[in-house]
């Protein structure tokens, strides 16, 4: 079993940043993926960012590529998401998730490789 707690959100104006961590509790499979996800308002959860536990793999949206950067710190069991120049788009709860392992079935992008959630943390930004 995994836990995962978010942690990071926030009221931001549009153009700034923050940053999202993400504490994982229990082991994760070097073959695992972390992830961020977002859910706004009316609409589906949607991939943001993933990255391999074991590093040297990470993907993003296009919705967030080239503002978001995903990291993690095995040390620390913990993932991050910098995120700069929001826009008021980017209003959503955001969600850390994770995998048991990766099978290579779907890709990481898909929301179906996650099964372990956090609950959350509210990202708004005012324009």
């Amino acid at each position: 079993q995994v836990q995962l707690v978010e942690s990071g959100g926030g009221l931001v104006q549009a153009g700034g940043s923050l940053r999202l961590s993400c504490a994982a509790a229990g082991r994760l499979d070097s073959t695992a993926y972390v992830a961020w996800s977002r859910q706004a308002p009316g609409k589906e959860r949607e991939f943001v960012a993933a990255t391999r536990w074991s590093g040297g793999r990470n993907d993003y949206a296009d919705s967030v590529k080239g503002r978001c950067t995903i990291s993690r710190d095995n040390a620390k069991n913990a993932v991050y998401l910098q995120m700069n120049s929001l826009k008021a788009e980017d209003t959503a709860v955001y969600y850390c998730a994770a995998s048991s392992f990766w099978s290579g079935v779907y890709s990481i992008r898909s929301l179906r490789v996650y099964n372990y959630w956090g609950k959350g943390t509210q990202v708004t930004v005012s324009a």
